[in-house]
């Protein structure tokens, strides 16, 4: 009966199903055709690449649909769904690797690159549930600042400080700062990953839910193969093909990495963390860092500001932001380090920061407030500085990925705006979260949180 279901698959579609990376739908879920009838205990969201033509091709048959789908949902639960997507990989590997040779990857690092590379359902599930994590910045920085992660950040970098210091003359960029980096991405070379990075990307890439962004890094990947810079036993990372002691997605190496040793490879892999290194820093050096400025600071704001001002499109000296009450915690305006933005990572209940332009060249590296502020806050307690000393909302939480997208369906029925429902708190969305507090004659902080959500409910 397995053997049958699965002749019936590819019969009904034309002899293989279609490889959904060489025509990548826009979509983080799959769309249903409409049929007569669907069977409700079958998830869309757990069988992405066969239901579609399950369904499309149960509708031309002269047979109740009910049968068809409610065998699949027990062929799912066998296992069959991933025996289907191997068999569909292995035809995606075939077509890939013409395409590959065509921009000239080699025969011979194919061959090395892909032997033993299956279809990994493990990285689909983690690339299916990625939204679903959430933590409150208070959280993420009590891990990503935590004593131990400080304390052995001290110890990395009276073990390498000859090679850091040499970076920091050639880069520009505090050895902390590099260290820092190094301790959230990979505690400090102890969790580089372990995952075939070839695999990995090749599953992503054939899964197409991003299926051109990750076929790009895939050829990057073998680019960095077949230039000699590691081996593909030793090209491991995590699940997304980030690589290295400071996890550099194949992209990013090759225009970023580079080789501090002289020895000919650029090597983020090995023991020696020296490349690694070097390779952040001129990451950081390319994307603007400025040595000596700090990355944020963290400040006061008065009871009576006007927190319209808190937007990173407002820039001011600190000498002007001083005027309007937002000093350091000392009392005093902060050092005039340049023009500033005011931060309000957890609205007007959390701490409050003047960020630089050094935010940005971090920002570069990861896009999150909270990493950003975790790679600043870690390079600081490593350098000497003490806690943040303003409080947090304890008794808020962070909004699932769910959430999100209701707060922004909300706050577009509400006239807040017009924005794209897609959980990822943006500008726009924070503008339109302060649309609707000035509504509501709140404090305008444009802090998207859970009981801000519980509200408007």
């Amino acid at each position: 009966m397995r053997n049958l279901f699965l002749s019936l698959i590819l019969a009904l579609s034309g002899g293989g199903l279609p490889a959904l990376a060489e025509a990548p739908t826009t979509s983080l879920r799959p769309v249903l055709r409409s049929v007569p009838v669907v069977d409700v205990a079958v998830k869309p969201a757990e069988i992405p690449e066969i239901t579609d033509v399950v369904l499309a091709s149960a509708a031309t048959l002269t047979v109740s649909k009910r049968p068809l789908l409610r065998p699949l949902r027990q062929q799912i639960e066998e296992g069959d769904f991933h025996r289907i997507s191997a068999v569909r990989f292995d035809g995606w590997v075939k077509r890939f690797k013409r395409r590959a040779l065509r921009n000239g990857i080699s025969q011979a690092t194919l061959d090395a690159a892909f032997k033993g590379v299956r279809y990994n359902s493990d990285v689909i599930e983690r690339d299916r549930n990625q939204n679903e994590f959430t933590k409150t910045i208070w959280d993420y920085l009590g891990s990503a600042a935590s004593d131990t992660r400080i304390a052995n950040g001290k110890a990395a970098l009276r073990e390498n400080r000859r090679v850091l210091e040499a970076i920091e003359r050639k880069y520009g960029v505090e050895k902390e700062v590099v260290v820092a980096v190094w301790g959230l991405e990979s505690a400090y070379g102890a969790f580089k990953g372990d995952i075939p990075v070839i695999e990995a990307l090749a599953t992503l890439a054939f899964d197409g839910r991003r299926g051109k962004f990750f076929e790009a890094q895939l050829v990057a990947a073998l680019e960095i193969l077949q230039e000699g810079h590691t081996t593909a036993r030793n090209m491991k990372g995590s699940w997304a093909g980030a690589m290295g002691h400071t996890q550099f997605i194949p992209t990013s190496f090759q225009s970023f990495a580079v080789d501090f040793t002289g020895d000919g490879r650029r090597d983020i892999w090995g023991d020696d963390p020296s490349d690694a290194l070097a390779s952040t820093a001129a990451y950081l050096q390319r994307s603007g860092w400025t040595k000596g400025q700090p990355w944020g600071v963290e400040v006061r704001v008065p009871r009576n500001f006007d927190y319209r001002l808190a937007d990173r499109k407002v820039t001011k000296d600190p000498s002007t932001w001083a005027r309007f009450g937002v000093v350091g915690m000392d009392g005093k305006p902060v050092r005039d380090h340049g023009a500033a933005s005011l931060l309000l990572p957890a609205g007007h209940q959390g701490a409050a920061f003047l960020i630089f332009e050094n935010f940005a060249a971090i920002e570069a590296y990861n896009t999150a407030d909270a990493y950003v502020i975790g790679v600043g806050h870690l390079s600081d307690r490593i350098t000497g500085g003490g806690a943040f000393q303003s409080g947090w909302p304890y008794g808020d939480r962070a909004l699932t990925f769910d959430e999100r997208k209701e707060l922004q369906r909300r706050l577009n029925r509400g006239g807040h705006g017009d924005l794209k429902v897609d959980g990822l708190i943006g500008p726009i969305t924070i503008n339109a979260v302060r649309d609707y507090q000035i509504a509501q004659g709140f404090v305008p902080d444009g802090y998207a949180s859970f009981n801000l959500l519980k509200g408007m409910r």
